[in-house]
């Protein structure tokens, strides 16, 4: 069954914890952590500062995408306050392998994400040791923007990739994911879909994430 990992940047921070919830109980397998430094990406959105306010309260595992330069940094407060998933960029790392080791011996899962004109042959030969992948359908800085179809194809090589090589990697995709295109995200071969406006943007959250599910079904 395909996961859902809903994007707490697109939820009310003034009412952060209750649209958690509201996800929650419907069962989300992750909560999606955008970080953004305003340098890699041209936003700033939040830290481990705000995962630290949540952490003790929410039940459901914390899949943490940083959108920053010098990740190895920043690493161990993520892991301190709450992350269950973390990954990184291959852009923003010169020492990829050595970061994805450094985030596995601080004991969670290591991904890997390409914006939308990164090729995968910048990633293959550190797919053996990554437990996820994930592909950016937009390009990464703001919620609500418009999915890119050529994303489709990109995850089918990757699918293709990891089959043949007989690993076992979740991919992930992230970015402008709807209801109404789910279904050819999840043909391509996506096992994790981050959806952010389209679950925190409507009036009933917990409909949302059942309007999902029915695809995925």
């Amino acid at each position: 069954m395909v996961k859902l990992s809903p994007s707490i940047l697109s939820a009310d921070f003034g009412n952060l914890l209750e649209d958690i919830r509201k996800v929650e109980s419907e069962g989300v397998e992750y909560l999606h952590i955008d970080v953004m430094d305003g340098h890699f990406v041209p936003n700033i959105s939040f830290g481990a500062v705000v995962m630290k306010s949540i952490k003790d309260n929410v039940k459901t595992p914390m899949d943490v995408h940083l959108m920053i330069e010098n990740p190895d940094m920043y690493i161990d407060e993520f892991v301190k306050n709450g992350a269950d998933i973390i990954t990184v960029h291959q852009e923003a790392t010169i020492h990829l392998h050595r970061t994805i080791q450094k985030i596995k011996d601080a004991g969670v899962k290591a991904g890997v994400s390409l914006n939308p004109a990164t090729p995968l042959s910048t990633i293959e030969e550190v797919l053996p040791f990554v437990d996820m992948v994930l592909i950016m359908s937009v390009n990464p800085g703001f919620g609500g923007q418009s999915f890119i179809e050529t994303s489709l194809d990109k995850i089918k090589r990757l699918r293709k990739m990891i089959d043949d090589k007989g690993l076992d990697i979740i991919i992930e995709v992230d970015g402008g994911v709807k209801v109404s295109n789910v279904k050819e995200v999840v043909d391509a071969g996506a096992d994790l879909v981050v959806a952010g406006s389209a679950i925190f943007g409507k009036d009933d959250i917990p409909e949302a994430v059942r309007s999902f599910r029915k695809v995925f079904e």
